[in-house]
This record gives structure tokens, sequence and C-alpha cells, in this order.
């Protein structure tokens, strides 16, 4: 995890706008962005039969536009961060068209509109409708994304993004990889050496590019010499005519399909939701690798995306992307982002979709995808407490279950079948228990951050906070918004039950309990007052450690100057004071690291903070202390005179 302390200084730093990792940052993302274009260019080509008018005229320019004004702004605002915290390894967040949403709506919201009327253009005004709405819940969401965001455990919130990067980001990469390995292993052996190994490329070559140039050329090598057909040479030449310039033209397609609009709420409502929690699971992501930016923010930026491109002509809703930590990673600061969006924009101006897609083979672009979900799924675990992961991989569950029962569906699709017909009893006679795979996936990123959170919550012994959740499960089950197969009123009624039976029997064992003393603290929180606050002597032992924000104790404390070297603070009965210091969140090794450089008598302990939490924070031996000066306000820096 990089950290918001690792490059904090007291002189202003220059910020720049672009750096050498940016490099590896733009032909990582950039490729990434590329390749979600291009799939739903040809879905929309293939499955829906969008003339290449809209798809070239309509759909891509819109991109070109809703594209780069949201990495413009999140460029801003890493800008903004930078400055604020005086810092040069702020990477910008990611943005491009959201992955589960470009199935979503080709699938279930275009495709039965266009094989019931028989009309692609009915299909895709159907498209922009639902991409408004989408756009409008993201908007409502952005109102109660932040207090969200504040109770919701990041274990829980971090669990569900890493079931995400295991199955939808990594599985069909790794699988496509293995169909032309002789190809994909040499890009993925550049980018593991290069992105995890930390070894520079030949003329220190960025590792993107260097990877994606070995596979084409092996791609093309093999072509020309007649041993695969991996590639067409034809298909490049036919591409070359849809080059032209296309420039995005607004129009009321959107309006004519909200007319008929109640059959788009049933997906667009619980894919609404299912966006702004996954955009906070991103913004957490974010604030796990160092970078702490306003979720309020973030979630205004996606539903403005969302609106402005259904008015443009396109269906996909963008989105801030999974795998912030990747590209910081990888040396990505602010100008990977921002030049991304530029270049796709380009692309969807020109037209050189088609051209690029029959130049690089897939094989030497998603070993990229797969490093990501790699970064991902690992960052859920490493920036936890140890005791966090069963949450972790309860908030997993639900996406592996999507993505099987999606897998389901596909295979008996193919076979010209359906689970319907098959018959649920004789799956479940051959392992394939289709019904529950179907309700515990529905709304996957949603239910995984709340049984995440639950689990947390039992963990750390709150299980009143357990049973609200496990209630709040109960009524978004009965309204279909979670484990179910439509939303409706009563929805999911044998879930609902369970969730409720689950809520008071968590409550039960709460009342029992409501007497116990014993505290569990949250061992990835540290509270200082001390030497270890921002600027001072042993900041640098919390290098690797997040900062959440400046913070006073509960007036139940007092201060004395430990011989000038620092404070020590304990706990009194009587005339204690309220302690100014920070709060952290912090990984394991940073912990042991910041035990190891304590002078001696410091410990760590509980401490109560000003809003009721009990944190572990720097306690000192109390009859040590008392041979010290008091510092009567409990603040170390202005008793010391010491700025940030």
């Amino acid at each position: 995890m990089s950290s918001n302390t690792a490059t904090t200084t007291s002189a202003p730093v220059q910020i720049k706008w672009w750096v050498k990792g940016d490099w590896n940052g733009l032909f990582g993302l950039g490729t990434n962005v590329l390749l979600n274009v291009i799939v739903l260019s040809g879905l929309s080509l293939a499955v829906i039969q969008l003339p290449d008018s809209v798809v070239f005229g309509r759909i891509l320019p819109a991109l070109g536009i809703a594209l780069p004004l949201g990495n413009i702004w999140y460029a801003i605002l890493a800008r903004r961060l930078a400055r604020s915290e005086n810092r040069t390894d702020v990477a910008a967040l990611p943005y491009g068209p959201s992955v589960p949403h470009m199935f979503i709506v080709v699938l279930v919201v275009m495709l039965p509109v266009y094989l019931q009327s028989g009309d692609p253009l009915k299909a895709w005004r159907a498209g922009l409708a639902w991409a408004f709405i989408v756009g409008l819940i993201i908007l409502l969401g952005a109102v109660f994304g932040p207090w969200i965001r504040k109770w919701t455990p990041r274990a829980a919130m971090l669990g569900a993004l890493a079931g995400i990067s295991i199955t939808f980001i990594s599985m069909s990469p790794a699988a496509q990889m293995w169909e032309a390995p002789w190809i994909a292993f040499v890009t993925f052996g550049f980018i593991l050496v290069g992105w995890l190994g930390f070894r520079k490329m030949p003329f220190n070559a960025p590792v993107g590019l260097v990877a994606v140039i070995a596979g084409t050329a092996i791609a093309w090598i093999a072509v020309l010499l007649g041993w695969s057909d991996i590639l067409k040479p034809s298909a490049v030449a036919e591409s070359i005519s849809t080059i032209g310039l296309y420039l995005p033209i607004p129009g009321g397609e959107v309006l004519a399909g909200l007319q008929d609009i109640a059959p788009l709420l049933a997906t667009a409502i619980p894919l609404g939701i299912y966006n702004f929690t996954e955009a906070m699971t991103n913004v957490e992501s974010a604030a796990a690798a160092g970078d702490r930016y306003s979720a309020r923010a973030v979630l205004t930026a996606d539903g403005l995306g969302a609106i402005i491109g259904s008015f443009l002509g396109s269906p996909f809703p963008p989105a801030v992307y999974i795998g912030h930590p990747g590209w910081k990673k990888v040396g990505g600061r602010i100008g990977y982002s921002l030049v991304t969006g530029i270049v796709v924009a380009l692309v969807c101006f020109s037209g050189l979709v088609g051209l690029f897609l029959g130049i690089f083979p897939m094989q030497a672009l998603v070993p990229i995808l797969l490093f990501i979900g790699l970064v991902i799924g690992s960052q859920a675990t490493n920036v936890s407490a140890l005791r966090y992961a069963p949450a972790i991989i309860f908030a997993m569950l639900p996406s592996l279950a999507q993505w099987a029962s999606g897998l389901i569906d596909n295979s008996l699709g193919a076979a010209g079948t359906n689970a319907a017909e098959v018959g649920f009893d004789k799956l479940a006679g051959n392992g394939v228990i289709y019904e529950g795979l179907r309700l515990f996936g529905s709304g996957a990123v949603l239910a995984g951050v709340l049984l995440g959170a639950l689990t947390v919550f039992v963990i750390d012994r709150r299980l009143y906070a357990a049973a609200v959740t496990a209630g709040i499960c109960a009524v978004l089950a009965f309204f279909g918004l979670i484990n179910a197969v439509q939303v409706g009123i009563n929805a999911s009624p044998g879930v609902s039950l369970g969730y409720l039976f689950l809520a008071l029997l968590l409550f039960g064992f709460g009342w029992a309990g409501r007497n116990d003393k014993e505290v569990v603290l949250q061992d990835d929180l540290l509270f200082v007052n001390g030497t270890l606050m921002r600027g001072l002597g042993l900041h640098g032992n919390l290098q690797g450690a997040e900062f959440v924000a400046e913070m006073k104790t509960a007036p139940k404390y007092r201060m004395h100057d430990i011989g000038g070297a620092h404070p020590g603070m304990y706990e009194v009965e009587d005339d204690g004071v309220a302690v100014t210091g920070e709060l952290y969140m912090l990984p394991l090794d940073v912990l042991l690291r910041v035990i190891e450089g304590e002078p001696a008598g410091l410990y760590r302990g509980a401490v109560e903070l000003e809003d009721g939490r009990v944190v572990p924070g720097v306690l000192y031996q109390e009859d040590m202390a008392k041979a010290h000066p008091v510092i009567a306000d409990g603040n170390w820096r202005n008793h010391t005179g010491a700025n940030k």
C-alpha cells in the first residue's frame, strides 16, 4: 500500500501533470479502456444489429465527450488532493465505460426490446433511457454515499471489490490467455517482471508498451509464417473503411425511450445502486492506497457522465474504474488518467476502434486486466486486520455466485435452452445448485458489502450493528434489490424471512451480552498524540499508513511532557482533558514498526475518542508520567510550538 505520508514535506512540492510512471499507467489503463470500447462496439453491431451510423456516429462520439470530461475532473481532484496534502505520489482515479453495465445494457435491456420489436433503433433508445435512469440514481447516491461509506467497514467494501476482481476482471482474461499462451505468457511475463518485480525494461521503456508490442509481434510473425490464423490481414484492410471524423450529436432519443419506462426500472434501480456502491468501494480502495477522495464528488461525476452520455447517444454509463492501486503501483499519477481520456476520445471521434481490433491480438492485451485483478484481489487482505479475513471471503462470495450463474445461463443459452427448461431439480442432481446461485449472486456487490459488514460487526462483537445490517438485508431482499430474481414487492420472501430471523437472533445475543465490558480493539487503527504526528520526529515510522483525520479523545485523559522528547498520556477518573491527536489506518507491518520504535514507557492501549469510539492509541505508564510536567491543554503541538 502506498502511503500518503511517504512524500509529505514541509516545503511546497511541485505537482506535475505528467511523470515518467504515467507512461505505464497510460498503456495499462488505455489498453483496458480501449478493450472495453472495442467490446461494446462489437456487442452493439453484432448482437443488437445497430447500423454503423449509430455505433460510429453516435455511441462512440458520445463516449468521446463523456470520458474526457470525467478524466479531466479526476485529474483536477488529484491535483487538489496533492496540493492540500503537499504530496507528489497522488494518483488520479481511473475512469471509463463500466464493464458489467456493457453486458447488462446489451443483453438485459436492449436485446429483449430488439427481439420483441425487431427494431434495433428502438432497442437503442431503450438503452439510452436506461442509462439516464441509472445516472439519476447515482446522483441520488451522491447524497447518501459519504454517510454509507463512513459507517461501512473497509474490509466489507474491499472484500466485495475483490470478488469482482477475481471473477469479472480476472477470469475471462485468464481464460483467453490460456487459449493462446504462446502470446499471452510473453506479455504477462513482462508485466510480472516489470510491475511486480520492479525491473526496468530495456531503454527504460514503459512496461505496458513493451509487453503489448512483444505479444503483438509474436502473433504477427506466426500469422505471416502461416503458423496461426489468430489475426487476419484482410480484417485490417476492411477496418480502414470505418476511419473518418465522427463528432458528437445531441438528440432527444432518450426522451422517446422513457415513454416505456416501467420495464427499465427492474434493472436500472439495482444497477444504479450497484454503480454507486462500486464507486464507493473504488474510492475506499484508493483511500487504502493512500489517496482519500470525496465519495460525493466521485458519485456526482459518475451520475452526470451517464446522463450527458445518454443525451449524446451512448447507452453505456462511464464510471470510476476498479484498479487505482494497480496504476499507482506502476507509477501512474495524474497524467495517465487524463491522457487516457484524451486518447480514447480521439479514437472514438476517428473510428479507429475497428483498426485496433484488427492489429492487436486480444491475448496481448488481456494480461493487463489480469494484473489489475491480482492487485485489487490482494489489496483487501493487505490493508485489513487479519481477524477480518472471514468477512472478506464472505463479501467475495456473491460475485462468485453471480459469475457462476452467468456462465450457466450462457452455456445453456448457447445450447438453445435455459435452466427452467432443463429443470432445477435435474441441475441440482448433477451438483449445479442453480436457484441458490442465482439468488445469492443477485445484487452481488451490494449483497457482498452487507454480508461482509455483518460479519465484521460480529467479529468486533457489535451485535446490535450486525442485527441492523441483517434487517437492512431483509428490506432490500423484500424489494428485490438483493438476493431476488427481479425487483418488486415481496420479491424474495424466503430470503427476506431468513434475514429477519438472523436479525432477531443477533439482536438477542446483543441484548444478552449488553453488560459485557470487554472491548475489541480495531487493530488496523491507531490514535497518536505526539511525535508520530505529521511533520514530527517519528512520523516516518507511519510510512505505509493512511491518515484518517485529526481527532480528540474524550475528556478523560492527562498528558505530561516526558523530558521534552515526547508526551505521555494516561486515563484519569476526574479532571481529565480532551487530548488532541491524529487517527491512522495501518496494516500489520506498519503497526509492528511503530511498536518497535516507541520510546520506553509507551504502550498500545484502548483510547476513547470524542465521538465515543474506542480505538487503539499510544499511552504512557501513569506512575512514570507523574514525575514530569503536565501539559494542561493536552496538545503536544501547542506545547512544543511544532507545525505540521
